[in-house]
């Protein structure tokens, strides 16, 4: 079973492909979609082993001219500092302005191997292969790429659209159960703000979701990404509708930023910033009781983290979401319920009552 889609973007379109035992057609799917032959696979230390010998011989024998690097894994080496060791390897290999990047592994090679691909020449094609379901979902489709900065995750980054996004989810099989959990915050939330049908899926399919059932993860994974899909092809450039895929993120990417990107999984990360910004929004009367329960309950259900720890603060916490890039003019830009399917943005909500919120999720 295979399922594709299109997210539109006049000349910038591109095609994600979602099914199993992708991996070995990697060399076929990709010859449409390059200038070239000359290709430099990245990956990370982990992904290594598992898939890049596979890729590797899938694209020498469609005639690709091929060159590998890898990253050490982890959010922390989504660094300035492993931005240039892949921008020595672009030019060390010779890579042109026709060449393509391909980024194989999970949300930190692809925003990072995004971001190298958007500034080498001012710019090269890159490919996404996703591995890990947060990255599926989410990270590898609407080409925002960056890197971190330790005072804030995301802040060094571009806009730049992959070629083709190409998901196998047979390697899904490999990762630890806290992963795949991790990765569904994302599905959820893409529920939250737009898909209640989706939401019911996972709340319906939750058990066959995490013991990896093909049909039911192509289904899920499918509809997650035509969402974003819809989205990225409105606002490309994140300057409205696109921000609404941010909810949770703010007090997310605030937590991930305050522990060192060595704590939590991104998605940890997010399901406690989504349980607070649920919780701001009944504090202000926009999200009912029983939808804050009903997304409390299945986030609850897939054993994803709800409450900051108890080694920070709330003030630690509010004074991080400054750093964070949806600031506009000293102003916290906020992604709050109003029912389950649906959000809106909001940039004026008090401070105060933003302490208030974080407080009732300690």
């Amino acid at each position: 079973m295979t399922k594709t889609l299109r997210v539109e973007l006049g000349e910038d379109s591109y095609p994600i492909i979602v099914g199993g035992a992708l991996l070995d057609r990697v060399g076929e799917l990709l010859t449409s979609h390059t200038q070239s032959k000359k290709v430099l696979i990245l990956s990370d230390s982990l992904i290594k082993a598992q898939y890049t010998p596979a890729v590797h011989q899938s694209l020498e024998n469609a005639g690709f001219d091929v060159c590998t690097i890898e990253a050490p894994a982890g959010e922390t080496n989504k660094s300035l500092a492993q931005f240039s060791r892949i921008q020595d390897s672009l030019i060390a290999h010779q890579l042109d302005r026709s060449s393509t990047l391909i980024a194989l592994g999970g949300g930190v090679i692809g925003d990072l191997g995004g971001f190298a691909a958007a500034v080498y020449m001012r710019g090269i094609s890159y490919v996404q292969i996703p591995t890990t379901l947060q990255a599926q979902v989410d990270a590898s489709v609407g080409g925002k790429t960056a890197i971190n900065h330790p005072k804030g995750k995301n802040l060094i980054g571009a806009f730049h659209q992959p070629k083709l996004v190409l998901i196998d989810v047979d390697t899904l099989k490999t990762l630890p159960q806290r992963d795949i959990r991790s990765g569904l915050i994302e599905v959820i939330k893409m529920g939250v703000i737009r898909d209640e049908p989706l939401f019911e899926m996972v709340e319906e399919n939750l058990a066959a979701i995490l013991n990896l059932e093909d049909t039911t993860l192509i289904e899920m994974i499918a509809s997650a990404c035509a969402n974003k899909a819809e989205i990225v092809a409105e606002d490309e450039k994140e300057s409205r509708l696109r921000m609404v895929l941010n909810y949770g993120h703010t007090f997310g990417h605030a937590l991930e930023a305050v522990t060192h990107y060595n704590r939590y999984r991104h998605g940890e990360a997010v399901s406690i910033g989504m349980n607070c910004a649920a919780r701001l929004a009944v504090n202000l009367g926009m999200f009912s009781e029983p939808d804050f329960h009903r997304q409390r309950t299945l986030l609850n259900r897939a054993k994803l983290p709800l409450i900051f720890p108890p080694d920070l603060t709330p003030e630690v916490i509010c004074d991080a979401m400054y750093l964070d890039k949806k600031v506009l003019g000293g102003k916290l830009r906020l992604i709050l319920p109003t029912r389950i399917g649906e959000v809106v943005i909001r940039n004026d909500v008090d401070d105060q009552d933003v302490l208030e919120a974080i407080s009732q999720c300690f």
